[in-house]
């Protein structure tokens, strides 16, 4: 875990896109060290890459989607989240579409193919992000925090109006075992009269019972239910690791949300970036050093249980 990973060798699959509902084959390929995550439009200008960063973000509304000079491609969190809590560090992706194929809503099926191929370390060492001091945003009634912590933790917190749904919050501590057992399998959720209204305007056109969680007014309506009494926000918390993702290093912090998106996890980023002072990084060779500052800090506990609502 100490070293950078890639893939073994390339793996190919095809789906829908949830938003445009074109088939997309994709391909995914080794990358050297350092290079990061890699998009390519096949469809487009294929020698371009497109290096996934929160400054190649050109849109979070109902996705992430990265861009440059011209090209984009759409709903990239979930593969994002297979790479980040899968450990993947290095990787080129390449569709022969607008956005990433949907699968099944969630990222288990990315998990298993990352799985088959195997994946392998690198010369060079992991680089983390080390966050010192809290940081936070809100808008509306939604908020995100990180704060410090030995270990990248998420706490999340949602609320609907829908009996379905109601309150549920979680916590997870980050590994390729616990995102494999209890985060890769939720599958995106949407409601029934928000799909109608879209599909209306020419989005969600991909979106169907196989690959989303659809609720009417009163219930589920997928005959098979849920994969887990909590799978909705467990699909926020895949999402969100998706996004944060986007720092392009793994985060050494504790992840606090209540409500948040796609747009607010990357306004945390932003505002963590802008604020210095309240972060450094550190490869593995140094990082307990850091362990042991971090346990002198004193975030009081208040700001945590506000962050959640609790």
């Amino acid at each position: 875990m100490n070293f950078q990973r890639t893939l073994k060798s390339e793996l190919t699959c095809q789906s829908v896109g949830l938003h445009s509902g074109r088939k997309i084959n994709m391909t995914i390929k080794p990358a050297a060290s350092d290079a990061g995550i890699l998009l390519v439009r096949k469809d487009k200008n294929y020698k371009q890459k497109i290096k996934v960063s929160l400054d190649n973000v050109t849109d979070t509304t109902l996705a992430t989607t990265i861009g440059n000079n011209g090209t984009a491609i759409s709903t990239v969190e979930h593969i994002l989240s297979a790479f980040s809590g899968m450990g993947v560090d290095n990787a080129v992706v390449e569709v022969d579409g607008p956005e990433i194929p949907i699968m099944d809503g969630s990222a288990l099926p990315f998990v298993e193919m990352l799985k088959k191929v195997g994946t392998c370390t690198q010369e060079k060492l992991k680089k983390y992000l080390i966050v010192k001091e809290p940081v936070y945003v809100s808008e509306g009634e939604s908020h995100a925090m990180f704060v410090p912590s030995s270990s990248f933790e998420i706490t999340y917190k949602i609320e609907f109006g829908h009996p379905a749904i109601g309150v549920q919050s979680y916590h997870l501590k980050l590994s390729d075992e616990t995102y494999a057992q209890e985060i890769c399998s939720s599958r995106t959720f949407g409601f029934l009269k928000d799909v109608e209204y879209l599909q209306a305007r020419g989005l969600a056109l991909g979106g169907s019972l196989k690959n989303a969680v659809i609720l009417d007014e009163t219930r589920i309506i997928n005959k098979e239910g849920l994969r887990s009494p909590d799978e909705f926000v467990k699909h926020k918390i895949l999402d969100a690791i998706g996004d944060l993702s986007l720092i392009g290093m793994p985060i050494v912090g504790h992840f606090i949300a209540y409500k948040s998106g796609h747009k607010l996890n990357a306004m945390l980023l932003k505002e963590l970036l802008e604020h210095q002072e309240n972060w450094t990084t550190a490869t593995v060779l140094d990082i307990q050093e850091s362990y042991e500052e971090l346990n002198t800090l004193d975030v009081p506990s208040y700001k945590i249980l506000d962050a959640v609502h609790v």
